[in-house]
């Protein structure tokens, strides 16, 4: 379950904004998460209320914007999104693809009482 270690990263970064901007409390939080991080949007919530629980990040709501993952052909430079990690180009089935978009794991920003 590397959920529980993503969520402990995301609550460190957290912290130092709470304590950077003196937040009182957090709404909300928000992800982009790609699609090649293969993170379980169902524990990734559950281990966010554990971490949350008495906290100025408790009842924030978590949300998710999924980022697909998206590949650039090296040989004809064609551009579409990756399905069931085939990365094989939808133009010429080329092999040699590079990634453009599906990594990402990050706080896109956080919603807070002023």
């Amino acid at each position: 379950m590397h959920e529980t270690a993503i969520v402990s990263s995301l609550f460190e970064v957290i912290q130092r904004q709470i304590a950077e901007h003196d937040i009182p409390r957090v709404i909300r939080v928000n992800l982009k998460i790609g699609d090649f991080a293969v993170v379980e949007p169902m524990t990734l919530r559950a281990c966010f209320e554990v971490f949350a629980e008495g906290t100025v990040v408790e009842g924030a709501e978590l949300v998710i914007q999924r980022v697909p993952i998206v590949g650039r052909c090296r040989r004809c430079g064609h551009q579409f999104e990756v399905k069931n990690h085939d990365f094989r180009c939808l133009g010429c089935a080329n092999s040699s693809v590079e990634m453009l978009s599906g990594k990402e794991l990050y706080i896109d920003s956080l919603d807070v009482e002023a």
